[in-house]
């Protein structure tokens, strides 16, 4: 559960920060961004897997760009379901999910627990 909570977090962060930098979305409060980085959290869990799994053959025609268009699809699907989240067009959504994938990625290797060493 506190890893959940931790992913949620840098998710949260990630979010903020497109808000920041992305022209095109826009959160109305701190509560709706964290409840935008759970919902986050359960569509790429849940959604994005068959996404991905309906439009295999496009993402290795571009050898697995299309990615980042489902990734954009799952921000925008995010958008849509929170009445406090808006995210203006294919390029903000785009731009979001590049934003929250790095910030997430950077965020798991920093918190990522340690494998004790062990003595052969």
């Amino acid at each position: 559960m506190t890893s959940f909570i931790l992913r949620a977090l840098i998710a949260a962060l990630g979010l903020w920060l497109a808000t920041e930098w992305v022209d095109g979305i826009s959160v109305n409060s701190p509560t709706t961004l964290i409840l935008a980085a759970v919902l986050l959290g359960i569509v790429n869990a849940i959604v994005r897997p068959l996404a991905i799994l309906l439009t295999l053959p496009l993402t290795l025609i571009t050898l697995g760009f299309f990615l980042l268009v489902v990734n954009a699809a799952m921000v925008g699907l995010v958008a849509a379901f929170l009445p406090g989240m808006l995210v203006r067009g294919f390029w903000a959504a785009f731009w979001t999910a590049i934003i929250v994938s790095v910030v997430s990625w950077i965020g798991n290797a920093m918190f990522k627990p340690r494998e004790a060493s062990r003595n052969d």
